[in-house]
């Protein structure tokens, strides 16, 4: 028996999919303390597992869509693992999870009761705005950024 190995030609398509399989956060892109998380996660992710798409951005709004999530609300971050996704705190400490030492040892709070989780989550997502300050829209983001984005 012999077996032909022809080269595969990707469509748009599939290729669109195999990034949808990527670890992709989703983040308030005009938020000044998401943008500053965005850059604190690049600097302790060396490997580059993760990559970043703004909420407000075209794919964003895709990938919400998809999950059945409010294309509206952008107080919810998002980690989009392949077809999972996980918001708030979960995905934070998932997040957390995939960085240099020490920070995984933050994913021990998944044992923290979800509903308690998320409401600390929640104070500081209703607040980011007062206490960080917010632009008017999404920047250009920086070269380490930039090369986890499709932007």
């Amino acid at each position: 028996m012999t077996f032909s190995v022809l080269p595969k030609k990707v469509s748009v398509a599939e290729g669109e999919s195999r990034m949808m399989n990527r670890l992709i956060v989703l983040y308030d892109g005009v938020c000044n303390f998401c943008n500053a998380g965005v850059s604190f996660v690049v600097a302790r992710d060396p490997e580059g597992r993760l990559t970043f798409e703004p909420l407000q951005s075209e794919l964003g709004q895709t990938l919400l869509e998809k999950f059945g999530l409010s294309t509206g609300d952008s107080q919810t971050m998002v980690l989009v693992e392949g077809d999972r996704h996980y918001t708030r705190s979960s995905a934070a400490l998932r997040i957390a999870r995939r960085l240099k030492w020490p920070w995984p040892m933050l994913f021990g709070f998944m044992a923290v009761p979800p509903i308690i989780r998320d409401a600390v989550y929640n104070v500081i997502a209703t607040n980011r705005y007062k206490w960080w300050g917010r632009m008017d829209s999404c920047p250009t983001p920086d070269p380490a950024v930039k090369k986890r984005t499709r932007r």
